[in-house]
């Protein structure tokens, strides 16, 4: 992504014209990753155009719980952060590393040769944006990079769509991360709904290859009413979220309340079912996985997703070294609003909502770290 140098003007693009714009990103060779609905869940998926989009669905988000529902227009992204992100596509579930073939008495090597498309990414979020700048900086921010996500992260284009349809667990207001979005995108779009219920947007281009696209399609510039309409959308969007998390001093108080006794009361509701932590756009913890065929001729190594949560995760030296659930569930906050700062200078939370959403007992993330910082910590065992 080239920072973009040129006119950067805010154009309108008619929402017959969404056709268009998906259409150049295909003749550039990229494959689409955008919002559809599958069974019942709004998700980011490979999609063929749009008529793929959720057209007129939204949905309901509180802690845990999620339903889409129908609109009364045909907004094609009217809904809040849904269960994936574009984590999934740049930092896979499951990545072969190499595998060895049999050879005589010996193995051939072949390590991963990725053969991933280019991802054009459609409808990403402002809090997603900043969930990829923060894992841009642990996986190709320093000399220890990682090869496979900086090919994909280096091919991808990014199209974003400023939030207006916050839901009740969304809390990227207080986090600084949205919902409108000023940077890491290559186009930007601002969804607005006529008064027929259809959609039309404002486009802006963020880096070259943005305003490349954007020439091509050939717009008028936005009106001025357009503009300052959609401003308006945006700050009503920020007032109307009800959760935050106050971030003034929060790395250190969570360092001075190791032993504050709601780590106890948490860890009698946590599952340790790891669902936040596989639905987290920035957590970032993997395990290895070998396998063998049945005739001992080839084998393979995998890296997987795994979880602070999982009990294996700390496994050296003989045994678990965050044997109980109240360990695992405060090394999981701390170090996501805390020592995340300490390795990376950013918290690890952009206020998505994501791990309230889909916690099966509706653990807050906001309340924890509330409860925490509130009431000064007791004496531990």
């Amino acid at each position: 992504m080239t920072p973009v140098k040129q006119d950067t003007a805010v154009h309108a693009l008619p929402g017959d014209r969404m056709a268009d714009l998906l259409g150049e990103l295909v003749a550039k060779g990229f494959t689409l990753i955008g919002p559809t609905l599958n069974d019942t869940a709004i998700e980011l998926d490979e999609i063929d155009g749009v008529e793929d989009l959720p057209t007129g669905w939204t949905c309901d988000q509180e802690a845990g719980y999620y339903r889409v529902e129908k609109r009364e227009d045909k907004a094609r992204f009217g809904y809040a952060s849904g269960p994936t992100s574009v984590k999934r596509f740049l930092y896979p579930p499951r990545l072969q590393l190499f595998q060895a073939k049999k050879e005589g008495a010996s193995f051939k090597i072949e390590t991963n040769n990725d053969t991933s498309p280019r991802y054009a990414f459609v409808g990403v979020r402002p809090c997603d944006l900043h969930a990829i700048a923060i894992q841009d900086k642990v996986f190709i921010g320093s000399d220890f990079t990682d090869p496979d996500y900086k090919k994909r992260r280096n091919e991808a284009f990014i199209v974003a769509v400023n939030c207006l349809e916050p839901s009740r667990v969304c809390f990227c207001a207080s986090m600084n991360t949205g919902p409108s979005a000023s940077s890491g995108y290559d186009l930007l779009l601002t969804e607005l709904i006529g008064e027929d219920g259809e959609p039309n947007y404002l486009i802006e281009a963020g880096s070259k290859e943005g305003a490349e696209i954007l020439e091509k399609l050939s717009l008028a510039k936005a009106e001025n009413d357009q503009i300052t309409l959609a401003k308006k959308l945006v700050d009503e969007a920020a007032n109307k979220q009800e959760r935050a998390i106050e971030t003034e001093g929060l790395v250190e108080l969570l360092k001075e309340n190791l032993e504050h006794p709601y780590w106890e009361d948490v860890s009698e509701r946590c599952l340790t079912c790891a669902n936040c932590t596989m639905a987290c756009p920035t957590c970032f913890c993997t395990s290895v996985e070998d396998h063998t065929d049945l005739l001992g001729e080839i084998a393979t190594r995998d890296r997987v997703w795994d979880s602070c949560f999982q009990e294996s995760f700390s496994f050296t030296s003989g045994r678990p070294q965050r044997s109980t659930i109240k360990s695992r569930y405060r090394q999981w906050l701390t170090h996501k609003l805390s020592s995340w700062q300490d390795q990376f200078g950013t918290l690890g939370c952009v206020g998505c909502g994501r791990c309230i959403t889909w916690c099966p007992v509706g653990i807050d993330l906001t309340e924890s770290a509330r409860m925490v910082t509130q009431t000064p910590a007791t004496s531990g065992d």
